[in-house]
């Protein structure tokens, strides 16, 4: 079920003034940081008040909103199959512009809204009126949104059991997690915005795979796997045998561009691919 909550569009605004820079009709609301925040919040019909819950944050990407990033990356139908409770949360605005600060105040961000608190925030209120399995707290996100599921595996960890990246990139803000994390990264090799093998400005791909099986001691050289049944060849980049028996995986959409991948592999689509993978751990590990 979709939980209704009455908004107005002035509930977005950037450091200095109010601006309609989206638009959610069906949203949650809360303060914090003096700021008005929005999200969107999807209970399945099988949730059951008396037995711990799972829950996914999936985060849009710049310039995106809550609504248009639940019709472009839809795990409702994941939701519902798999009973956990599921977060589209938004943005604030930047002169007309919803975004995401995966850094702490004064790091590599793009504006001085508190969206390591925010998240906080929203694990609070959610958590205080659902039945929240608090060790099986997961992080996705597209684009700007793949980077604050980065910044939260480093800096809200005593919280996360496993983050995902869509088409996203970590920036150089770290800060070492409390545990081993479990970390899934899809990625397309023709990525127009962030590129596979990075730029002057994001790291690539691989210095961020590179970090995360450092961080969790996984095997140095992957196992790999290959599927081609979806019109795209897609390769699968297994790091298992870490710590806790957490595991990092690459998806390398071959040819694929800046987007929330429709495109199977042996039949998983990106939302697929996301839940299944965090699905295997909690907060200590493999469960």
């Amino acid at each position: 079920m979709l939980i209704i909550f009455s908004c107005t569009n002035d509930q977005a605004k950037d450091e200095d003034n109010q601006e309609d820079c989206y638009l959610n009709t069906n949203a949650q609301s809360l303060v914090h940081d003096g700021m008005n925040r929005e999200y969107i919040l999807y209970v399945p019909n099988s949730y059951d008040e008396n037995s711990a819950t799972p829950i996914l944050f999936n985060f849009h990407g710049f310039g995106g909103s809550a609504n248009q990033f639940i019709s472009r990356a839809d795990m409702r139908a994941e939701a519902e199959l798999n009973s956990f409770i599921l977060v589209y949360p938004q943005g604030s605005c930047l002169d007309g512009v919803p975004h995401w600060n995966p850094c702490p105040i004064d790091g590599d961000n793009k504006s001085s809204a508190d969206d390591l608190g925010f998240f906080e925030a929203m694990v609070n209120e959610i958590s205080s009126e659902y039945t929240v399995d608090m060790e099986r707290i997961y992080a996705a996100g597209f684009s700007n949104g793949g980077m604050m599921a980065f910044g939260l595996a480093n800096y809200k960890s005593d919280l996360i059991a496993a983050v995902a990246s869509v088409s996203g990139s970590m920036l150089d803000c770290l800060e070492t997690p409390s545990h081993p994390m479990p970390v899934l990264h899809l990625h397309g090799t023709s990525d127009g915005v962030l590129p596979y093998n990075g730029d002057a400005s994001f790291n690539s791909v691989q210095n961020t795979l590179d970090y995360w099986t450092n961080f969790n001691n996984t095997v140095s050289t992957p196992t790999i796997n290959i599927d081609n049944t979806s019109g795209m060849t897609i390769e699968q980049y297994v790091y298992d045998q870490g710590d806790n028996s957490v595991s990092v995986e690459h998806y390398k959409y071959i040819g694929g561009e800046h987007t929330w991948f429709n495109e199977t592999y042996q039949g998983q689509n990106a939302s697929k691919l996301v839940w299944d993978f965090m699905s295997r751990y909690d907060i200590n590990g493999l469960r």
